[in-house]
């Protein structure tokens, strides 16, 4: 008897945009080696089309922690349940795309190792993407989750790093009330929290100002505080030297979030069904990056095979 292997429409996508992607590059390969002009609109076309069928028909790739992400992953995993941990927003929407995939697989993580997480922003945008976040990871995957006694939002409170200046020492001076105007002091979950001294650790993620430089500067050093962050990919660079003394890992763009996203699914196969904007985003971007380094690679060929034809 013969078996009958399953095919999904997505594997038929997928193997459709290898064999797009894979006969492209021969084509222009032979093309190019031949002499013949390859007319810079094809290039183009090209590379969106290398671009446009990823997204249409998700590539996935495996992904593997580099040590400034496993030191935020680490953090969370050795923290005893119970843990408290500060998490802020700090980003509008033109990063969300990179950073928010961030802030979601830090709620997934620390609310399945039983720590209790305090949600606050810099940013007035950052309250309504954290509103977004918790609607679509705390209340919906952790519902058994209580207000008050797992988590609690306390939300944006302008001022920049003047807040960071206050909270270091005395949280209540700046957020007496959470969003929902209940005092701090009646919610569980601030038993014995008088500032940020008291978390055992706080997750930035943003990229701007006030950011993950602004929480080193104002609440790390002078209060001896572990900060993690996750930052947009033009930031990152920006923060290596506060890494690890200052700042003990650092998420980096949408590879960073990929490689926790990755991690977390490893560790915690009940998140294997949920969404991975992260690692879907990588499938484009590592086909798009690959196709370029075939272009040049193509290119330097076709110029060393011209300069042989060339009267000495």
């Amino acid at each position: 008897m013969f078996g009958i292997m399953a095919i999904s429409f997505s594997d038929i996508g997928v193997a459709l945009t290898l064999a797009a992607i894979g006969g492209g590059l021969v084509w222009l390969t032979i093309r190019s080696v031949k002499g013949r002009e390859v007319p810079r609109r094809l290039i183009f076309a090209f590379v969106f089309v290398a671009v446009s069928l990823p997204v249409l028909f998700p590539i996935t790739f495996k992904e593997r922690m580099t040590p400034t992400v496993k030191a935020v992953f680490d953090k969370i995993e050795s923290l005893p349940p119970g843990s408290r941990v500060l998490m802020s927003f700090d980003f509008d929407p033109a990063m969300a795309p990179e950073v928010q995939p961030m802030a979601d697989a830090y709620m997934r993580h620390c609310l399945s190792k039983g720590h209790r997480v305090v949600f606050m922003s810099l940013w007035a945008t950052g309250q309504a993407l954290m509103t977004t976040s918790l609607d679509r990871v705390v209340r919906r995957e952790f519902s058994q989750k209580v207000n008050g006694v797992d988590y609690a939002v306390i939300g944006y409170k302008a001022g920049n790093e003047g807040v960071l200046n206050v909270i270091v020492t005395d949280i209540r001076k700046m957020f007496p009330t959470d969003v929902n105007t209940v005092p701090l002091d009646s919610l569980p979950i601030f038993d014995g929290v008088r500032s940020c001294k008291d978390f055992d650790l706080v997750l930035t993620t943003g990229g701007g100002y006030p950011g993950a430089k602004e929480w080193v500067l104002f609440v790390g050093d002078p209060g001896n505080v572990p900060i993690a962050s996750g930052v947009a990919a033009v930031t990152a660079p920006l923060l290596y030297p506060y890494y690890p003394r200052q700042i003990l890992g650092i998420l980096g763009g949408i590879k960073g979030a990929a490689e926790y996203e990755h991690e977390l699914v490893n560790r915690y196969p009940q998140f294997a069904d949920t969404p991975a904007p992260g690692l879907r985003m990588m499938g484009p971007q590592t086909l798009a990056h690959l196709v370029i380094m075939a272009f040049i690679i193509i290119g330097n060929i076709t110029y060393f095979r011209s300069r042989k034809k060339e009267p000495v």
